[in-house]
């Protein structure tokens, strides 16, 4: 697409800055109140699909949430939905490739929790994602607080899903009781299932398992570490740890005689089968609109 005229363009940086920095709340009373636009004819502005999620969630719309525009209007009518973990810069060429001008990521896209783009300023890799946005009309909307409030849990039960344990998932319960397994295999299974090259781990291979605490993403380290305190698991997973938490208390327990091991996931793939099943989820409630899921996949290489 073209880019707008100089002052439009300086316009939508300084919008998206407001909002990035948390000035549109599309959580707020008045929004859920808005009524859908012409969704008959199968036409959505963003504030369409936001207000159609909303309504699927108990106590929403939530008075402090992340789930925020981050960049665009929510005027914008939309012409399709990518789900994805981060909003990268290949996700949105992807979404402009596709002629997709929403995308609803789980994760941050100014890379910090609020996407308070003043974090650290000035900073020309901000500015830039903001002018890629900008020059393709694409509005960005973060889900994670809406999305972790879906019963069951989306990310959860999005992984258990691709890890082919629905049969053993329950709603609302960290603890999936799995037929027993070595770890060596539950290793190979979850790598080959969740299509993830490498993963970090403590435990002793031989060790068979069958009560898998799953905590995908970053929960932090306190509440790994109750976890594990209460639930006694054989196996935590978990998408990232502080080292210095999580990993060496897994580490001293071991060496204390307990007998629960750790496997690191990552955090992006931890939670991508997630996003991924969001698009199901999705697609009932706007049946008109294109939607799909691009994975933002591991930024890291493994040497």
């Amino acid at each position: 697409m073209n880019s707008l005229p100089d002052n439009s363009r300086k316009k939508f940086i300084l919008d998206s800055l407001k909002i990035a920095g948390g000035a549109v709340l599309l959580s707020a009373p008045e929004f859920a109140r808005t009524q859908p636009h012409n969704l008959s004819s199968g036409e959505y502005t963003v504030k369409d699909i936001i207000d159609i999620i909303l309504k699927q969630l108990s106590g929403a719309p939530f008075k402090d949430t992340v789930d925020t525009l981050k960049s665009g209007s929510p005027d914008n009518k939309v012409t399709g939905i990518i789900t994805t973990m981060f909003a990268t810069i290949d996700v949105i060429k992807t979404a402009v490739k596709n002629n997709v001008n929403f995308i609803i990521a789980h994760e941050p896209t100014f890379y910090n929790h609020t996407d308070d783009v003043s974090w650290v300023k000035p900073n020309d890799i901000v500015q830039q994602k903001l002018e890629l946005l900008q020059k393709n009309n694409i509005t960005v909307w973060r889900f994670h607080d809406y999305c972790h409030a879906i019963k069951p849990d989306a990310i959860s039960y999005g992984v258990a899903k691709k890890a082919g344990w629905l049969a053993y998932f329950k709603k609302d319960e960290i603890i999936i009781k799995i037929p027993s397994i070595s770890f060596e295999k539950l290793i190979q299974q979850l790598k080959t299932s969740l299509d993830i090259a490498h993963v970090k781990v403590i435990g002793n291979l031989t060790q068979h398992c069958e009560r898998i605490a799953l905590l995908p993403g970053a929960a932090g380290g306190q509440t790994q570490i109750k976890t594990v305190q209460q639930e006694k698991p054989d196996v935590l997973i978990v998408g990232e740890v502080n080292e210095w938490e999580t990993a060496e208390y897994i580490r001293d327990a071991r060496l204390l005689g307990s007998k629960t091991s750790l496997i690191i996931l990552g955090h992006c793939v931890s939670e991508e089968p997630g996003m991924e099943w969001v698009v199901d989820w999705l697609k009932p409630l706007c049946p008109h609109v294109k939607i799909m899921h691009i994975a933002s996949e591991d930024p890291f290489k493994w040497m």
